[in-house]
């Protein structure tokens, strides 16, 4: 039983499919499926069970997925620090977030952060969705992403660090411009905006509507917030979102943001493979954050 094994193993479980990952690790499934069957005949037991599309691990392939991809992502973490010791460096902390979250959730955090820690390297990757920044740390790629919280996937821990109440965004020269608030059955004939599709926003926005008998139609979609904010600034239709911290009025003066209290807030915060393996720099960057948001 060799650590490759145990990484090609876990990758398994995670795609549920060898030539998924034969073609991410550039080799053949014939290779792939040795890693699994020498870990088979070491532990006298089957790991893995055939799918129509497929693989699943078995009862026992559970057990073992779940103490490989533990201590993989400690020894990962373990090299990594080595690693910075051997290039005499203090740190490195990787984060993955979507492309709007550095200015509206961590300019002050990250500021902070490096006015005491100067030496230490920030490593930011940029993924389009909440669910591809959850891919990445589950993929040892990162260390902590800011994410949508949603629903839970296995083998990353979520913690909700803020709420984000809904707003309806709209020029100052619409007529509900002038509304203190307003309620969803009032959003069904609004030129909706859309929000990216299978987006955890989106997703939180449509089952909640459905809720109060709203289905949205839209002629308009965006692939961010502020990209969907921007167009109602420009008067191109109103715009359901999430109410960012700095957004205020949005840009220029020209958007009124009006809340929408029947519809449950949205909640926003880091993940993490596992919170107990994270290194101290990697946990005081993620509390530095938090705690200028709030």
């Amino acid at each position: 039983m060799t650590l490759d094994d145990l990484r090609v193993f876990v990758a398994v479980c995670e795609a549920r499919n060898l030539s998924a990952v034969a073609r991410s690790l550039s080799c053949s499934q014939s290779a792939v499926s040795q890693h699994v069957k020498r870990l088979e005949r070491e532990t006298g037991l089957t790991l893995l069970e055939r799918r129509p599309r497929g693989v699943a691990p078995t009862r026992a392939g559970q057990v073992l997925r779940r103490a490989a991809a533990e201590g993989i992502a400690g020894l990962d973490g373990a090299l990594r620090q080595l690693d910075d010791l051997r290039r005499g460096v203090a740190g490195t902390i990787r984060i993955a977030t979507g492309a709007t979250t550095v200015r509206h959730f961590m300019a002050a955090g990250v500021t902070s952060f490096r006015a005491g820690h100067p030496e230490v390297n920030l490593q930011f990757v940029t993924a389009d969705s909440s669910r591809r920044c959850l891919e990445a740390v589950r993929s040892h790629e990162v260390d902590l992403a800011w994410v949508t919280i949603g629903p839970p996937m296995d083998g990353v821990e979520q913690r909700s660090s803020c709420d984000l109440p809904w707003v309806l965004a709209v020029h100052v020269a619409d007529p509900l411009s002038h509304r203190q608030t307003i309620t969803p059955a009032e959003l069904a004939g609004i030129r909706h905006i859309e929000l990216p599709e299978h987006s955890t926003s989106r997703v939180h926005l449509e089952m909640h509507l459905e809720r109060h008998g709203v289905r949205l139609t839209s002629t308009t979609s965006v692939a961010d917030w502020d990209t969907a904010l921007l167009l109602a600034e420009l008067g191109l239709g109103h715009a359901v979102l999430p109410a960012l911290p700095g957004w205020g009025r949005g840009p220029g003066g020209v958007v009124r943001l009006i809340p929408i209290p029947e519809l449950p807030p949205l909640g926003a915060g880091w993940a993490a493979r596992q919170w107990d393996a994270l290194s101290p720099l990697a946990l005081e960057f993620a509390d530095t954050v938090v705690t200028a948001l709030a």
